[in-house]
């Protein structure tokens, strides 16, 4: 019966509902109700008789009793009478009914509600089995005005019975829309509030009237050293200095009393005892009624800058110190600017110079060699061929020099530990300085290990010693000392480039001659010497002071006349373990029969490279440039090694060509070749990790020694690749072991390419009683993961080249590494959906959380 709408009422409603309003049809005999404002013309002028309600002469006592009560209510009624719910309200319900009035005068609930009629259709039948109804704040989205609206109303049903029986439902609406929507917009305000409170890079606090923290934000905690509930339960007086508290304590009872706000500097003390100095603007928060309910500050460390202005007010002595020191950092400046832009422009002119010069002198030094192999016994033709290739030499050594100056040597750093590299030079640097000469090494415990490229800091020292011989006439003392040093703050602030913190000195000192003031000024300018014409170039000291800049190092220069020279070199100190690397064959080299692609854009290098491999027995193809080499790819699927110079004329790069010729041969090996790599496999100064690098000019040996290191190293990777294929193989068909806990130290490989960061978790873990091992970029450590393998890959995920995920899996793929721990600051949504087993360790992390992580089961 509910919700059904009689035949007869149809086409009426249909007209209300479409916005129609029918004339008043003629009044009729009988009862009539009095009063109601403009709802009750438009009852007593309604045709009810085309209603299921019929004529009002025929309504019931108690139909009309309440049609009395609603309509001359104030408060908005809404009587819903019959099976079809006619409904009759008041004018405090046709505010409520908004558009749809006055349509929804004599019309049915489901037609003028329909949106809301699973709503209405529930109460009206609770109301007809006689139950009253009661819905405070109900949150309803009603098209009262065309459109969807949020209407919040207390609504109060109630049955109306006829004789006994229910008639209808009476409907209280109270609108409280207003209501809930300023309640919505002051909880978003407080939330947004708090929300800023939070987050304020400034500290803020609430504190009650007695000067107790009730709020902090944790910008405070941080400014103080403490944490939120160790603030809360203290008052600001606990750690306010005892120099600053009166004239707080004056300032804040005023502002108690009259609400005067004030700014006030002041001193609080941290945990550790040390003092923080603070501007504290504090105000005070009142009600409605004025009355005081807190205090809110706003807390600015100004630490640094009160520091700076004792410092200022030590130095402001004389406007002369002032203007001085202003000079002074104008002209430090200056001088910063004039050497980049020296070293820029140098760097360019030699790179340009070096890459054409050097294939100049491979052409001439491949000729030269393969006409030494079919030279006969004429000692003077040899004695010629000797001259020339000690030319060719000086002419290498010549532009490799201007390379390391401009910082724009190749070097490829290993961790070294520089007592051992001098020791093993002890034979070498006799030989080079004479018997006239007393070598002393000095080495202090315990020394650090240093990431530094081997081959250039022993051209360094060798320079450095002969130098300090010639200073020395040929007979003297060269001192050589070792030790760990640290770089202040204080030392480095007036220093370019030069970070502070750990690092590995080597230090070289003579009791030669010693420099003037100016020339010790000059001393690290290219091609700046006081030797006689044609004995020396003036690059030994540019090239070194090049060499260390490039190693992110210090070199300084100590002299005087006729009290010798000390160079000190400061290397940055590595966490990480020694590299031993087997020493060089010395013997005779070897070529091969494997297929060499030599790809050279000069005509003249390349013919002489083909003739050099041919030579050494491999079979050798060549392309002028990466598009033909590619195509030489496509055409032969037997070539191992790709032989490329990194500078080539044309779109496709270096580079790209091996990633496309690896695509297409996972296992070929690469072999780069240049007298100038520029930026493509050097960054940051150093080697990318995983390039095999054979700078020019080269002599046969070197070559033929290069290509059976990489050929050989490929040969190991492919039976690595191989035997794990047949580890997999077989494991699969045994059945699972179980995984037990394991005790003792583990192999860890680091993986982080912030220093900082890397150096933190190496000492962790080293602390823990483990045996780890640190990189920071993915390269590196998959180069290290094919070669020794590790327990346990715990690694960054965002790395820059491979990232950490794709290390993880190559690692598992590879049998690399028996479990994964990733470190991130980004939760779990970084690793989310792996298709492998890893483990989560979010930063920042403390000691117990990772030997939590390291300890879980392998």
């Amino acid at each position: 019966m509910n919700g059904q709408v009689s035949a007869k009422m149809g086409g009426q409603m249909a007209a209300a509902l479409a916005g129609g309003r029918r004339e008043p049809a003629a009044p009729s005999p009988g009862w009539r109700p009095v009063g109601g404002g403009a709802c009750g013309q438009l009852v007593r002028g309604f045709d009810w008789a085309a209603t299921s309600l019929g004529p009002m002469a025929q309504w019931p006592a108690g139909l009309r009793s309440t049609v009395e009560l609603v309509l001359n209510s104030p408060i908005a009624m809404v009587l819903m009478w019959g099976p079809d719910h006619i409904m009759i309200y008041n004018d405090a319900y046709a505010i409520v009914a908004g558009g749809r009035h006055p349509a929804a005068l004599g019309g049915s609930v489901p037609l003028i509600w329909p949106e809301v009629w699973d709503w209405n259709q529930a109460v009206l039948e609770a109301g007809f089995r006689g139950e009253p109804r009661e819905h405070r704040g109900a949150h309803l989205v009603l098209e009262r005005n065309g459109v969807p609206e949020d209407v919040w109303l207390d609504l109060y049903y109630s049955p109306v019975r006829d004789g006994g029986q229910v008639g209808g439902v009476l409907g209280t609406v109270v609108e409280i829309s207003d209501r809930k929507q300023a309640e919505q917009a002051l909880r978003t305000s407080q939330d947004r509030m708090a929300a800023i409170f939070g987050q304020a890079s400034v500290g803020l606090a609430e504190l009650a009237l007695d000067g107790r923290f009730r709020r902090v934000n944790g910008a405070l905690c941080q400014m103080l050293g403490r944490e939120r509930d160790e603030l809360l339960v203290l008052h600001m007086d606990d750690i306010i200095h005892p120099d600053d508290m009166d004239e707080n304590r004056r300032r804040v009872a005023r502002l108690v009393a009259d609400g005067t706000p004030f700014t006030l500097e002041k001193r609080y003390r941290k945990p550790d005892d040390s003092w923080v100095w603070i501007s504290s603007s504090m105000s005070r928060l009142d009600d409605e009624q004025g009355q005081p309910l807190a205090l809110i500050a706003v807390k600015t460390d100004i630490t640094e800058r009160r520091r700076v202005e004792v410092a200022l007010r030590d130095l402001n002595d004389t406007l002369e110190q002032r203007v001085g020191r202003e000079i002074a950092e104008r002209d430090k400046a200056e001088a910063a600017l004039r050497q980049s832009q020296k070293m820029e422009a140098v760097g360019q002119l030699t790179g340009g110079v070096a890459h054409d010069f050097n294939n100049v002198l491979q052409i001439i030094s491949g000729s030269l060699q393969m006409l030494s192999q079919q030279l006969d016994e004429d000692a003077l033709a040899r004695k010629r061929l000797g001259m020339a290739v000690a030319a060719v030499e000086r002419g290498a050594k010549l532009s490799s020099q201007l390379l390391a100056f401009a910082r724009r040597q190749p070097l490829q750093p290993v961790v070294a530990d520089l007592g051992r590299l001098v020791t093993n030079m002890d034979e070498l640097l006799r030989r080079a300085l004479g018997e006239a000469i007393d070598i002393v090494t000095i080495g202090g415990s315990g020394l650090w290990n240093t990431l530094v490229d081997p081959g250039q800091i022993e051209n360094v020292i060798l320079n450095l010693a002969i130098n300090a011989r010639d200073a020395m006439g040929g007979a003297g003392r060269l001192t050589i000392e070792l030790g760990n040093a640290v770089l202040d703050e204080y030392y480095v602030n007036n220093l370019l480039d030069v970070a502070s913190g750990q690092y590995v000195l080597l230090s070289v000192s003579d009791t030669g001659c010693g420099m003037a003031p100016e020339v010790l000024e000059r001393a690290f300018e290219p091609f700046f010497t006081t030797k006689a014409e044609g004995e020396g170039t003036g690059l030994g000291l540019s090239m070194a002071y090049g060499f260390v800049k490039q190693s992110r190092g210090h070199i300084k220069i100590v002299s005087e006349p006729g009290q010798g020279t000390t160079v000190r070199i400061y290397l940055p100190r590595s966490m990480q373990a020694e590299t031993l690397e087997a020493a060089e064959a010395s013997s005779a080299v070897s070529g091969g029969s494997e297929t060499v692609l030599v790809v050279e854009d000069d005509a003249g290098v390349r013919g002489v490279v083909v003739d050099m491999l041919q030579a050494l027995g491999y079979r050798v193809l060549q392309a002028e440039d990466a598009q033909h080499a590619l195509q030489v790819l496509q055409d032969d699927a037997t070539i191992d090694l790709l032989f490329t110079d990194v500078v080539m004329p044309g779109p496709l790069r270096s580079t790209e060509l091996v990633r496309q010729a690896r695509e297409k041969l996972p296992d070929l090996a690469v072999l780069f070749t240049s007298g100038y790599p520029q930026d493509a496999i050097v960054h940051g100064g150093r080697l990318d990790a995983g390039v095999e690098l054979l700078s020019k000019p080269y002599k046969r040996e070197d070559l033929a020694r290069k290509l059976r290191q990489v050929l050989q190293a490929r040969s190991q990777a492919m039976q690595q690749r191989r035997r794990q294929q047949e580890m997999e193989s077989r494991d699969r068909l045994l059945p699972p072991q179980p995984v037990l806990p394991h005790h003792g130290s583990l192999r860890v490989l680091v993986v982080e390419d912030n220093p900082d960061s890397l150096e933190m978790v190496c000492e962790l873990v080293g602390m823990l009683g483990h045996t780890v091992t640190g990189v920071g970029d993915g390269e590196r450590a998959w180069t290290l993961l094919e070669e020794q393998g590790f327990d346990i890959l715990f690694t960054d995920v965002s790395l820059p080249g491979i990232s950490g995920i794709e290390l993880a899996r190559r690692a598992l793929r590879g049998g690399c590494a028996r479990r994964i721990i990733f470190s991130t600051g980004y939760g779990k949504d970084a690793v989310e959906q792996l298709d492998f087993s890893a483990s989560l360790l979010r930063k920042p992390y403390d000691l117990a959380d990772l030997q939590a992580a390291l300890d879980m089961p392998l």
